[in-house]
């Protein structure tokens, strides 16, 4: 099976301390490392304004994760997980061209 590479960009929440906001970065770094997906990058692209509001907001702090997978379990964990976790707000995959 071919390998994908994939971007994902999720928004934390802006209320979130540094230490939860750092802790929680790692374990979804280490939830695509569990489910069989290879980090190339994971950057944080600091705290942007909102164009409109979202669940109350009007800011977030955004990051970026570059991953190779062999499949999408990788992918739906993430999306799984991103879900249910209060502390972000919005995520987006991207299957990106090699």
């Amino acid at each position: 099976m071919a390998t994908t590479k994939y971007e994902v960009t999720y928004i934390i929440k802006p209320d979130i301390d540094e230490e939860s906001k750092k802790a929680l970065v790692e374990n979804y770094d280490k939830v695509i490392a569990d489910n069989n997906g290879t980090m190339v990058e994971s950057k944080d692209w600091g705290k942007r304004r909102f164009a409109y509001e979202i669940d109350k907001y009007r800011e977030g702090t955004y990051h970026i994760m570059t991953f190779t997978a062999d499949d999408a379990e990788a992918v739906n964990e993430f999306a799984r997980l991103s879900k249910i976790d209060n502390a972000i707000l919005r995520s987006m995959t991207v299957k990106l061209d090699k």
